[in-house]
């Protein structure tokens, strides 16, 4: 289950960053995730909840996740095309020398804080 470690490094990034901003919790965190990452969306929810429960700063975050759908162009005729994970080919040409543009992201967007007064 490579999702916790998926989380892990969120955290650690968003903690790291948290603190240093004065922050006294982390409202949430908003990430976007390629399909191609093949992330496991209930895995995902699962190690949150798991790795952010013991930390005060992180307890009551929520978790706010952005799917990016792939997306390749060909290499040969230049056709930019949407696909699932497994049909790469081109749908114009029907090569297979495409190229992926999106949906391979693992992306920290942005995160919400609260500041003591």
């Amino acid at each position: 289950m490579h999702e916790i470690g998926i989380v892990s490094g969120i955290l650690t990034t968003v903690r790291d960053a948290a603190r240093e901003a004065g922050a006294s919790r982390v409202v949430s965190v908003c990430v976007r995730i390629g399909d191609m990452r093949e992330v496991v969306p209930e895995s995902l929810d699962f190690a949150w909840d798991v790795l952010c429960e013991d930390d005060p700063m992180t307890c009551s975050a929520e978790l706010v996740v952005e799917e990016v759908h792939p997306r390749s162009r060909c290499l040969v005729c230049g056709e930019e095309f949407c696909h699932d994970r497994f049909h790469m080919r081109c749908p114009a040409c029907r090569s297979a020398d495409t190229r992926i543009e999106q949906g391979r992201e693992l992306d920290l967007v942005s995160m919400e804080i609260e500041v003591d007064d």
